[in-house]
């Protein structure tokens, strides 16, 4: 799947990235981002879990997720577009606190910018006439120069912090849970995590990003957060397979490989280890669910 960028990449004249995107989503990867992203759906429809959010999504959604909240898109295998093959088309906006410096958002013309980068800690859906006004405006962004764009942006953002016709998708509970710590070298190996948990992750890679030896690193991660390396990163997959099990009809096995398993014996006993349930036993919560 070509993603959206790991860190954005501006040209001088801009102060936040905009793109349309377009692309296969069958095959889409459990991530999170460090920049605020607002997308709107033009092209496409499945499933969007966000935190512990899980809906359909359709094309007119327009979604506004902070950082650090995981998310990911798929479409249901009877959904794939036969012509094209492609699942998903978003016009779709990044960016970080660096466009909203603190001198600028104390302004009392700002109070209701504040307002929609608080909402966005959980994720919202926009919906109603906000939905109309900002999909408008996000339609013409990739076409306007620079300095109108950055006055729309503030603009869209003023239009979200005003409104009250938005859906919140991560419960308070998940965003209380949310991963947090104020070590940066903690923060780094979990966003390199996140990012790789579906690749063979190389713990020399891992120490080398906080400058530890491999030793070190390992007794420094354990000492903070009471896991391993490797403990954290099979949560991270197992988290996702939680998922998985109770909103898709994916088989096992392909959510074992969808989830950085290379065979389902491993999958099985890590997951008995994290959630004390066989993936089978865990996903006949889904019926239960459905019944009451």
């Amino acid at each position: 799947m070509k993603s959206y960028p790991d860190q954005i990449r501006l040209n001088a004249d801009e102060s936040f990235y905009i793109g349309i995107f377009q692309d296969h989503i069958d095959q889409s990867a459990w991530h999170y981002h460090l920049e605020s992203e607002l997308s709107f759906i033009t092209e496409g429809s499945g499933k969007r879990i966000v935190g512990d959010s899980v809906e359909e999504f359709n094309p007119g959604d327009l979604i506004f997720i902070g950082p650090r909240i995981p998310h990911v898109w798929f479409a249901e295998a009877t959904r794939l577009r036969q012509h094209s093959g492609r699942t998903l088309e978003s016009v779709y906006l990044l960016f970080n606190n660096d466009i909203l410096p603190q001198g600028l958002t104390t302004l009392p013309e700002f109070i209701h910018v504040n307002r929609a980068i608080r909402l966005s800690e959980r994720g919202v859906r926009i919906t109603g006439e906000t939905l109309n006004q900002v999909s408008r405006i996000m339609l013409q962004l990739p076409y306007l120069n620079s300095m109108k764009r950055l006055m729309l942006f503030y603009e869209i953002l003023d239009i979200i912090g005003r409104s009250d016709t938005f859906l919140y998708l991560a419960s308070e509970d998940y965003a209380r849970s949310k991963f947090k710590s104020t070590n940066i070298r903690i923060k780094h190996i979990h966003e390199f995590l996140m990012k790789n948990y579906r690749e063979e992750v190389n713990l020399n890679e891992i120490a080398d990003i906080v400058h530890m030896a491999p030793a070190s690193a390992c007794r420094f991660f354990k000492s903070s957060t009471g896991l391993t390396i490797f403990e954290y990163l099979n949560k991270i997959k197992i988290d996702y397979a939680c998922q998985l099990l109770l909103n898709t009809d994916q088989n096992i096995v392909d959510i074992s490989y969808d989830c950085g398993f290379n065979n389902l014996s491993h999958f099985n006993k890590q997951f008995r280890k994290f959630i004390g349930q066989t993936p089978t036993q865990f996903r006949q919560l889904r019926g239960q669910i459905n019944m009451e």
